[in-house]
């Protein structure tokens, strides 16, 4: 090797694995030109690759060494890393859609749109998995956004803007094990290391189809020897991508079954037959040598040609959404035949002058110091290859994730949850649950309570403690203790707003207040008693004569006549919210407890009532029987006429429950319909949202100061929820 020449860049290394030949392409960039300073192409001598696909790999091996020497000797220096490009012959690609939205509105920074980007990925992780039922591992290759969204409208870029909600589409592209396996160890033989991997189409997109085209709905195809490879931008986007399995091997193979020649020589023959010689000649596997006229050759494969194009524009209008696109471009070798364009605008139904082979017209940022290297379609690819390690220097890594080597696809920001994803490890797993809810319904209205949350996944990288967004490197160690569930929720009747509700009655003309009775599932319960999932809890808004003694602990003789609204009445005669009821006070032994009944209720404390309740339910399972039948009893006149004697003492609880006015998150909430409010009033009426959380820690203050979900809150206090 001579001595080591200088260059005014770094050089790049890029190589076109086709299925006929292998293109090296060694270069830098010089401002907006990129200088190919080396160029070498090696065809295989046999069918080492079939439709894009390596099937021998120490042979195509050996090819890529010749090709990696040969350019070595120009440039004059070791080469030993390499940039590639897989076909796209079992290319696989996802359109998904994905959308995060914010508890109030966010101004959208770089995390929450990568967040976003995640969020999709991980989707197509998840639809692509199916397929591993068969046998076959997928590699995320690359994903290209299609539009954003903010707040639902389309949107070129979110960084900055203000949002209620984000969302994107996304074609995210996938490759098998094999087909990535056998491109990296066909270079690994050969002594280099891989720097970036890309797509052929994305390649030759780089470099046929500027940015400022891609407003357009267009079509590139990539016609090689095994494949043909096609994209579509729209709206200033990649769009879709796909592939056929026919290109110019078919036109080659029906050349030499019709003249008799092997596939080498057919092959020679093709690019023959697009000279401006007047005859070609060429000679048979019997050593018989033949003279004939290019359009001869073209008039054999013409049929060939016809078929090929219109499985091509069957798959643009199938990617294109059933509708041909506005013009194509055509780049590869295989495309170079004539007839070839014109055919193909044919089947799509445009105007031949919009389909055209792409090559010296959009290579003028390209320039080659070797003076007989020509600029033509089949150049636009390796060109694309080389450019393609300036957009992004990526590369499939190792790492250790919980003991077990997983090989991923470095996209220049990997994280630890990339990593989770690709090991299989349950999503759920990373973020800390719920513990069991609790299903019922109060007065038939539904009511949740939810279980506490449990422990986050404990994360450490190379030992340290880390977070699930924590960037990682290839040979990482990454372990994951998989998050805990919280505690089952737990909740008592005395715990329910409603219980703190009370129901008023006129006794012998004074008001006597009384807490509301709870029946569960059909039975008469105490506060203390443990709501369960499906229990169907009814307060019921009425006493029984009984049942009102027996709270204000007063004891009548069995003779005493009873009148409820001024009627007569019985012991479980069902009375109701502002009823009156009364009897004669001389016919009372216990009616000296009467008199003083205002002044003993006032003096209880509440757990003494409480108490009183709890006793009085256990004594009145009996009459909790007869109530439904006794209804009849109170006649709706009888109710009318007792509302309207007390009409101003109709809600009277208003007296004894309050309204308060808290800020949460910058948010004003009014709380009502309580006695006393908790931290989890004010989180419940925010409906702050822990499973879309993106921190290690929940903060939570009232005014500046640390909470709990038990801790007291009062009127005008400041509340905070958010990740930390």
């Amino acid at each position: 090797m001579e001595e080591q020449k200088k260059y005014a860049g770094q050089l790049v290394f890029g190589l076109d694995i086709g299925t006929r030949s292998i293109v090296g392409t060694v270069g830098y960039k010089s401002g907006k030109q990129f200088e190919v300073v080396a160029q070498f192409i090696r065809e295989h001598d046999t069918r080492a690759m079939m439709d894009g696909q390596i099937h021998d790999i120490h042979k195509v091996s050996e090819s890529i060494k010749e090709v990696k020497e040969a350019l070595e000797a120009q440039v004059g220096r070791k080469l030993t890393e390499v940039c590639i490009a897989a076909a796209g012959r079992v290319l696989r690609t996802l359109t998904i859609q994905g959308e995060i939205e914010f508890e109030e509105e966010t101004e959208v920074n770089a995390e929450h749109i990568y967040s976003l980007d995640s969020l999709c990925v991980e989707k197509a992780h998840g639809e692509i998995g199916d397929l591993k039922e068969h046998g076959m591992k997928f590699y995320c290759v690359g994903y290209t956004v299609i539009k954003y969204y903010l707040n639902d409208y389309p949107i070129r870029a979110l960084d900055n803007h203000k949002a209620k909600k984000i969302g994107a589409d996304m074609l995210v592209t996938f490759l098998p094990e094999d087909v990535v396996d056998g491109l990296y160890k066909a270079v690994e033989i050969a002594g280099l290391e891989v720097a970036t991997l890309t797509l052929e189409p994305i390649a030759a997109m780089n470099v046929a189809i500027p940015e400022m085209y891609r407003m357009l709905n267009i079509a590139l195809v990539d016609v090689g020897a095994g494949t043909s490879d096609i994209c579509i931008t729209k709206d200033g986007s990649i769009i879709a991508y796909g592939m056929i399995p026919y290109a110019g091997d078919e036109l080659t193979e029906t050349i030499a079954r019709e003249y008799l020649l092997d596939f080498k020589s057919a092959d020679q023959l093709k690019i023959d037959s697009g000279s401006k010689s007047e005859t070609i000649s060429y000679k048979d596997i019997m050593g018989i040598t033949h003279k004939i006229a290019p359009d001869e050759v073209l008039e054999k494969v013409a049929g060939v040609v016809d078929d090929i194009t219109g499985k091509i524009a069957e798959k643009m209008m199938e990617l294109n959404g059933g509708k041909p696109v506005s013009a194509v471009f055509i780049v590869g070798g295989g495309g170079k035949i004539s007839g070839f364009a014109e055919s193909l605008a044919d089947k799509l139904g445009i105007m031949r002058e919009r389909v055209a082979l792409r090559g010296e017209e959009v290579m003028d940022d390209i320039y080659f110091w070797q003076s007989d290297i020509k600029k033509d379609p089949l150049l636009v690819t390796p060109i694309g290859i080389c450019l393609n390690f300036y957009d992004q220097k990526n590369n499939f890594v190792y790492v250790n994730f919980n003991g077990q080597r997983i090989k991923l696809y470095d996209n220049n920001h990997l994280t630890i949850v990339d990593a989770a994803m690709q090991a299989g490890f349950p999503n759920d797993g990373l973020f800390p649950k719920r513990g069991k809810e609790i299903v019922f319904t109060v007065n038939e209205k539904q009511r949740i309570i939810r279980g506490s949350f449990g422990e986050p996944a404990v994360v450490t990288l190379d030992g340290e403690p880390a977070s699930i967004n924590t960037p990682i490197e290839a040979n990482m160690q990454i372990k994951i203790e998989e998050s805990t569930a919280g505690a089952p929720a737990e909740y008592t009747i005395e715990q329910l707003p409603e219980y703190s509700s009370t129901i008023m009655f006129m006794v012998n003309g004074k008001k006597v207040e009384c807490p509301k009775f709870v029946q569960v599932n059909g039975e008469l319960v105490s506060g203390y008693y443990s709501i369960k999932t499906g229990d169907e809890i009814k307060m019921l808004k009425y006493y029984t004569v009984e049942q009102l003694l027996e709270f204000m602990d007063i004891m009548l003789d069995y003779g005493v006549e009873i009148q409820v609204n001024n009627q007569p009445a019985f012991r479980d005669t069902i009375v109701y919210e502002n009823f009156s009821i009364q009897w004669e006070m001389e016919q009372n032994i216990g009616i000296s407890k009467l008199k003083n009944q205002e002044q003993a209720n006032s003096s209880k404390t509440e757990d003494e009532i409480k108490q009183l309740m709890a006793d009085a339910v256990e004594t009145t399972v009996e009459i909790q029987e007869k109530m439904e039948s006794q209804k009849e009893v109170v006649t709706e006149s009888e109710k009318g006429e007792a509302i309207e004697e007390s009409s101003e003492e109709i809600y009277p609880e208003e007296q004894y429950v309050h309204e308060i006015q808290v800020t949460v998150n910058e948010k004003l909430f009014t709380l009502s319909g309580k006695k006393k409010y908790t931290f989890i009033d004010a989180y419940d009426a925010f409906g702050f949202d822990v499973s879309t959380g993106m921190g290690k820690e929940l903060v939570m203050l009232i005014n500046g100061v640390n909470a709990q979900f038990i801790s007291r809150i009062k009127d005008k206090d400041k509340i905070e929820i958010y990740w930390k």
